[in-house]
């Protein structure tokens, strides 16, 4: 039978299929050894009210988490969901630490996002990293944002190259201001 792709319930939340579900002592991908149980993503009541909290927090601008508004991929409506972004410098990625949930549909649909924190808001374009890329970053991920570390095989300290080995669950976007990403297109469009 094909893979028709991931189902969601009735909350959102990603369900995995029992035939893909990581148990304990799976060897690990990049082949080191036993790999420790990973939790399967389901949105429970629990989160909700954690969403709520975090967006209140970030509508206030307090504390790491910002608000994500995506364009519905079959809507057109405007989805919101409370995320913390890696922020190195200038730079800034997304992390979706529990896989291809709707907002990374979504995203990936649009191209472009909004982060709101507090007053501010700014538009990007975005850009998957690939494996290679992502590994550095969900490893970072991981240490700021510890809730999500039942979600990981990998551990806060593990090397870079356990995290590359599941990259492929974990997407991670990098975050291109608009006005940066339009600046590079009119400089493009102006060479001879």
């Amino acid at each position: 039978m094909a893979d028709a792709g991931p189902s969601y319930d009735q909350d959102g939340g990603q369900r995995r299929p029992d035939h893909q579900a990581h148990p304990a002592g799976q060897v690990h991908p990049a082949g080191h050894g036993s790999a420790r149980a990973v939790r399967e993503y389901r949105r429970s009541r629990g989160d909700r009210v954690g969403d709520a909290i975090f967006s209140v927090l970030a509508r206030a601008g307090v504390g790491p988490a910002h608000l994500l508004t995506t364009r519905g991929r079959k809507t057109g409506r405007p989805r919101t969901n409370p995320v913390i972004p890696v922020v190195q410098g200038r730079q800034r990625w997304l992390v979706a630490p529990y896989g291809a949930v709707p907002w990374v549909l979504n995203a990936r649909a649009a191209g472009q996002v909004r982060l709101r924190r507090g007053r501010d808001r700014h538009d990007y374009t975005l850009r998957q990293l690939p494996p290679a890329e992502a590994g550095s970053i969900l490893q970072r991920y991981i240490r700021i944002a510890p809730a999500a570390r039942p979600y990981f095989q990998a551990s806060k300290d593990s090397p870079v190259a356990e995290f590359i080995a599941e990259a492929d669950r974990h997407p991670v976007f990098e975050l291109i201001p608009i006005s940066e990403a339009s600046a590079g297109d009119s400089a493009k469009a102006s060479r001879p």
